[in-house]
């Protein structure tokens, strides 16, 4: 007697919700991510085995490039809204609504706050033409306006966030030594002896057991 074989269907998988899925998720990443913005100065920092993170928020970070140029950078909007005005009152220096809405948007800076709002009344294209030409922050100690930058910054966050600033100082591996010396020493000389250097991430030294 012959056998009666089943009939066979093959297995179907409906992808709908797998491509709604994928759209979702890209959608989700399109609307959080958040963009580095671009810096005035890139430099090219050295490598080490630390593993240490810099904080994502409240940072100050201090640039030295090879040419012994010191940038200023902050990372809040509101933080540099603040610290501008104090430091432009400080200097006689005033600044219009679009010079400071630019200067909340700007990454870092390196020139003298008499040359920052003609800098900042600038579009991004035009800063970003002079970059290579601006001087740095004076911190000589007969006009030290960097130091200026960095004690306003702190207390403008403390003021907006109750929260202490972290310093970073991010130099060029081939950045002049004396240069980053005399940061260090102008930020000592204010009682600020904790800061972070900004490095590239290598792999450890492996140890033979």
């Amino acid at each position: 007697m012959p056998k009666v074989k089943p009939h066979r269907t093959s297995p179907s998988l409906d992808m709908t919700p797998m491509v709604d899925l994928a759209f979702l998720l890209v959608t989700f990443f399109m609307l959080t991510t958040k963009f580095s913005p671009e810096e005035t100065v890139v430099v090219d920092t050295p490598s080490s085995t630390s593993d240490i993170k810099l904080p994502e928020s409240n940072v100050i970070t201090l640039t030295i490039d090879k040419n012994k140029r010191v940038f200023f950078g902050v990372d809040d909007d509101k933080t540099k809204v603040a610290m501008l005005q104090k430091v432009g009152a400080k200097y006689g220096v005033t600044f219009d609504a679009a010079q400071t809405r630019a200067f909340g948007n700007m990454t870092n800076f390196g020139v003298p706050i008499g040359q920052l709002g003609s800098l900042l009344s600038m579009d991004s294209d035009g800063r970003k033409a002079v970059a290579k030409s601006e001087p740095g922050i004076p911190m000589d100690s007969l006009n030290n306006q960097l130091i200026d930058w960095v004690l306003e910054a702190r207390k403008a966050n403390l003021t907006l966030f109750k929260k202490p600033t972290y310093i970073a100082i991010k130099g060029d591996g081939d950045a002049d030594v004396p240069t980053v010396q005399q940061v260090i020493k102008v930020l000592q000389e204010k009682d600020i002896n904790r800061f972070n250097l900004i490095t590239d991430l290598e792999n450890k030294p492996v140890v033979a057991k």
